[in-house]
């Protein structure tokens, strides 16, 4: 008999660390949703963000901008974790300028920026635009069908930037 309670008290042993091997519905959620960016050609990137003392989880989506159309340089952090001292981007939109493009955003630019700022979710704490890529730091809460929403307004965003880019590099050049 106490052979009989050995042998399932050993399997349930032998078979615990398989159980805890399993991904959590979260683990699952976030590799669909990494997995989607990479399809839609986002870079996912583990690496220190811009933020002073960032919140532990802050992960970097990379969107390309053309290599012949690099994109401005500039940093808008969410007010949440910007300091008062800042410029704010808009007295609507909850971001400030933590380093404010040499050249004013304007037009479809600016358009384009804050309808995708009013997109993002929550806990997107960070938009850094530099030379090859426009990024956004946040916590991944999104779904993969609400991160396609996001994803549409930052590629306009990048489409934009591009050009505004360019328009002002043809007007110096005449």
């Amino acid at each position: 008999m106490a052979l009989w309670l050995i042998i399932p008290f050993t399997l349930l042993i032998m078979l615990s660390p398989l159980i805890w091997l399993r991904p959590s519905r979260r683990d699952r959620r976030l590799g669909q949703l990494r997995q989607q960016a990479h399809h839609l050609g986002v870079a996912v990137k583990f690496a220190k963000s811009p933020l002073h003392n960032p919140p532990a989880g802050l992960v970097s989506y990379r969107w390309p901008y053309q290599q012949d159309r690099p994109g401005p340089y500039f940093v808008l952090v969410r007010e949440t974790h910007a300091s008062e001292v800042l410029k704010p981007f808009d007295e609507t939109q909850g971001w400030r300028w933590r380093i404010e493009p040499l050249r004013p955003v304007t037009g479809k630019a600016r358009s384009c920026l804050e309808r995708a700022l009013k997109e993002l979710p929550r806990d997107a704490l960070v938009l850094e635009s530099e030379r090859r890529y426009l990024t956004l730091w946040w916590e991944e809460s999104q779904s993969v069908e609400a991160f396609n929403a996001s994803h549409i307004a930052l590629v306009a965003v990048c489409d934009a930037l591009d050009l505004s880019v360019q328009d002002r590099s043809a007007e110096e050049s005449s």
